[in-house]
């Protein structure tokens, strides 16, 4: 029960912090990606305190045995660039950059009623269907040749 509430705890913090920062407006997303026109960097200095609170908490957790309502630590293992990770991450960005959401701020931005949030959900939730069903296939690693 506790990682339930903990995680619904970390969950409204984190849409609040979105909410807050202002990474929920489509326009100042944009207008932070457009260095040639009208930039605004105030969501840089919202990404650099990101980094280093997330910095600071993960060397706090190195330090642990153990999380508090959990068997262990779940760390990445992989550390390598593939074409799954580069053609996803074309995809997120590009996403990003014509809509303004990614998917946390979009979520957030749907639970306050803010309309054409709803658009790039359904875009995006079509986008990770199209993923799974095409794309994933293609870029799957292929069994060895017996």
């Amino acid at each position: 029960m506790m990682r339930i509430v903990s995680s619904l705890l970390a969950g409204l913090i984190f849409g609040l912090g979105l909410v807050i920062s202002g990474m929920i407006n489509p326009a100042k997303v944009q207008n932070f990606l457009d260095i040639t026109g009208s930039w605004d960097p105030s969501l840089a200095l919202v990404m650099g305190a990101a980094l280093a609170v997330t910095g600071l908490g993960f060397a706090g957790l190195r330090q642990r045995g153990k999380p508090l309502f959990s068997d262990g630590f779940q760390w990445p293992t992989r550390s390598d660039i593939d074409p799954r990770l580069v053609s996803g991450s074309a995809m997120f960005g590009t996403g990003w950059g014509l809509a303004g959401f990614c998917p946390g701020p979009a979520i957030s931005a749907a639970a306050l009623g803010l309309g054409p949030v709803y658009i790039f959900l359904a875009a995006m939730l079509a986008g990770i269907g199209l993923w799974r069903w095409l794309i994933a296939g293609w870029l799957a690693p292929r069994p060895a040749a017996g």
